[in-house]
């Protein structure tokens, strides 16, 4: 018999995302290699012990899509955390079962480089494929339990949109 997991004595995972740019205000979207879904998502993940969500959103960037940060102007960052639950049948596996979900500090950024500058085929690689997509249609590329997540992204920099 499994144990029953008590989402609300779980802690958010401290991390941080971005909302890349690029020239045309598309947004760079990769799609994960441990997923069998054909869902989308932005750069983001958790952020390392006292590491500051700036330096985090830009190591994240850089080591899920091989862009380094001299190709990357921030422009904005979300005025407050943004949360997402993880779904019951994945709580308790993601994260040694540690976090209930993720607290983001999500940044916007413009892409300076050219699309040979992405570089999916890092030392860890975490997607299969990426492309630009336009802002509006993030909600619908998520796995369903990020699109709240997303949508709050979107209103976050609407104004930069």
């Amino acid at each position: 018999m499994s144990k029953r997991i008590d989402r609300e004595t779980l802690p958010y995972r401290p991390a941080a995302g971005v909302m890349l740019l690029n020239r045309e205000g598309k947004v760079w979207v990769g799609q994960r290699l441990d997923s069998t879904l054909t869902a989308w998502q932005m750069p983001q993940g958790g952020l390392d012990p006292g590491e500051e969500p700036r330096e985090g959103a830009l190591r994240e960037l850089e080591e899920e899509t091989g862009i380094p940060r001299d190709k990357v102007e921030i422009l904005a960052c979300c005025d407050r955390q943004l949360l997402y639950d993880l779904p019951d049948d994945l709580l308790g596996k993601v994260w040694k079962g540690k976090w209930r979900g993720q607290s983001q500090t999500w940044f916007l950024a413009r892409f300076l480089g050219e699309d040979r500058d992405v570089n999916l085929a890092t030392p860890e690689p975490e997607f299969r494929a990426w492309k630009w997509a336009e802002p509006q249609e993030l909600p619908e590329l998520i796995v369903p339990f990020k699109k709240g997540l997303y949508r709050d992204v979107l209103k976050a920099f609407a104004e930069w949109l």
